[in-house]
């Protein structure tokens, strides 16, 4: 989870934030923020009296996670729990998993092999 997320706030990077803060900074509304630390275990951020919570800047990295794995990559909740689990979630490029019950996910080929044949036809065939 190497993901961070820098504010604009002129607060220090390493500097706890409240849930209004992490809203704003990532467009989300602060009662999925609450959602998300019961579907996601390992987001707790730190509670104040009054119940008043305060995210670590690891916490703010993880809603980054989060927030990339489910609004723009299309993971659902439970595949987004079990890709960061896993330690899977650090690359964004990674495919997300199925929405719908009964499909599945194949691993991507790897077509490196190909690509490089193909790159030394075109190289042969420019050269003659």
């Amino acid at each position: 989870m190497a993901e961070s997320f820098a504010f604009d706030d002129g607060k220090d990077a390493g500097a706890l934030r409240t849930i209004g803060e992490i809203a704003a900074g990532f467009n989300i509304r602060q009662h999925v923020l609450r959602y998300w630390e019961q579907q996601f275990p390992m987001l707790r951020p730190l509670k104040r009296s009054g119940g008043r919570r305060y995210y670590r800047p690891e916490d703010v990295a993880l809603v980054a996670t989060i927030d990339r794995l489910i609004n723009r990559e299309g993971y659902t909740l439970k595949g987004a729990r079990q890709a960061i689990e896993k330690g899977s979630a650090g690359a964004p490029a990674a495919p997300p998993h199925p929405a719908q019950p009964g499909m599945s996910a194949s691993p991507a080929p790897d077509i490196g092999p190909q690509l490089r044949a193909i790159r030394s036809r075109l190289a042969a065939a420019l050269a003659a």
